[in-house]
């Protein structure tokens, strides 16, 4: 069954921009852009109402509150809160798949690995291994927008549905809850909680659209 284009090419673009927001540090020029184009309220994909509108609100806030010219300070906490989540593990919530399901929670497990065979499978590669590995959040969310902008079918949509519910579903809201919990500035706090809402959103809109009931794996 052919499925809407434009959605589709819309969610991918959302991927990518949460992508690039859990990828590096913001700076000055990053959060007024966030700010000119109404982050989250920009995205395609928007929560449903309930608990959900409240990830969307957290980070509305947390833009909000930025001043309008970011000064060292205010970048310098964005930095360390960037730092701790992603790169030193001082949070507690790691970006990588494997921390979260290896049994020992440890990082370089086989989720990476076999997320790496699921790239080379639809040719693509990842360019920087060592400091972002295959399982890593950012690397994930630009998959789902490559399957997004590989969605014609309903075997296309199927695909997807199940990445979702054996890798991201499983751990993205427990590293979400673990951010917002875990001391991080607002800004990330509310990265983390729109990503794991608007992961499960999609989940949700591929089973309507599928007309298949659809009940989360954790």
């Amino acid at each position: 069954m052919n499925r809407s284009r434009e959605m589709a090419a819309a969610i991918a673009e959302d991927a990518l921009t949460l992508a690039i927001l859990h990828d590096r540090e913001l700076d000055a020029k990053s959060v007024a852009v966030l700010r000119d184009v109404g982050f989250p309220d920009n995205l395609g994909l928007l929560p449903e109402e309930g608990a959900g509108k409240g990830a969307w609100r957290l980070a509305r806030l947390a833009l909000e509150a930025l001043p309008e010219t970011m000064g060292a300070a205010e970048l310098d906490d964005l930095a360390a809160d960037f730092a701790a989540i992603y790169l030193t593990g001082a949070c507690g919530a790691s970006p990588c798949e494997s921390v979260w399901l290896d049994d020992d929670h440890l990082a370089f497990q086989g989720r990476m690995f076999d997320l790496g065979q699921t790239y080379r499978e639809h040719g693509l590669v990842n360019p920087d291994r060592r400091h972002r590995p295959d399982d890593h959040l950012a690397l994930q969310l630009e998959f789902i927008a490559h399957l997004l902008k590989k969605a014609y079918t309903d075997e296309d949509w199927h695909h997807l549905a199940r990445h979702l519910d054996e890798h991201l579903l499983r751990w993205l809201p427990d590293f979400a809850q673990r951010v917002v919990h875990g001391g991080a500035t607002v800004f990330y706090a509310g990265l983390a909680a729109v990503t794991a809402t608007w992961c499960r959103r999609l989940r949700t809109v591929i089973a309507e659209m599928l007309q298949e009931p659809h009940t989360e794996v954790r």
